[in-house]
């Protein structure tokens, strides 16, 4: 499949991809934990070697000083997965996603005894040119986990707020926790410094959240 967009330094991207035939993924915190780790290992110019990768979480892990790309969000659901990234090296998004997602259909293939295609083809990628646009994909990408308790809240408006934020609160396959100023105990993923400052304070964050996740229909 020839991709009709051009990656280039300095520019942002919204990366997303689903299972095959709208499969899931993710199913279990095992899964989910498998591919947090890969979207720190993988961002490397370092190669990654499947059956060396440790069991527990990603501390003493080296990946080595330099990335591929710059990660500012992400988000893990249950068919389908939502990265914000910046082109840092030449070929540096094309490289990390290969490695990405070919580490993990491998795990995932082992585990489950399958052969064949996980995602649905190659990974899809829009240009983010646009300021506006690129501070509306944070509150977006995650949002999204809302949609496991609260399925049409886009469409008919959020029925328990309090819930709904409690919820992200506590979701811990996205990056919103590290954008509200949580302690992870695991590496850092994100490489916050080399996006705009929209959110200079962790309240201003949850603030620009809440009012996307209220904002009338």
């Amino acid at each position: 499949m020839n991709r009709k967009i051009i990656f280039s330094i300095d520019e942002y991207y919204h990366i997303y991809n689903r299972g095959n035939d709208k499969r899931e993924i993710f199913l279990d915190d095992f899964d989910r934990d498998r591919f947090v780790k890969l979207l720190y290992l993988c961002n490397s110019f370092n190669p990654v070697v499947i059956k060396e990768l440790p069991q527990g979480d990603t501390l003493g892990v080296d990946r080595g000083s330099s990335t591929l790309v710059d990660i500012g969000a992400y988000c893990l659901m249950p068919n389908h997965f939502h990265l914000l990234v910046r082109e840092r090296e030449e070929g540096g998004i094309t490289s990390f996603m290969k490695k990405l997602s070919t580490g993990y259909s491998m795990y995932f293939n082992i585990k489950n005894k399958r052969t064949g295609k996980l995602f649905e083809g190659v990974f899809k990628a829009v240009h983010v040119d646009d300021d506006q646009y690129l501070k509306y994909l944070f509150a977006y990408i995650h949002l999204n986990p809302v949609k496991l308790i609260d399925t049409d809240w886009k469409e008919n408006g959020i029925r328990d707020k309090n819930r709904a934020i409690n919820f992200l609160n506590t979701y811990k396959y996205s990056s919103y926790l590290d954008h509200t100023g949580y302690q992870r105990p695991e590496v850092k993923i994100l490489n916050p410094d080399n996006f705009p400052g929209y959110f200079e304070e962790n309240k201003s964050f949850e603030e620009y959240l809440t009012d996307w996740l209220t904002f009338p229909r």
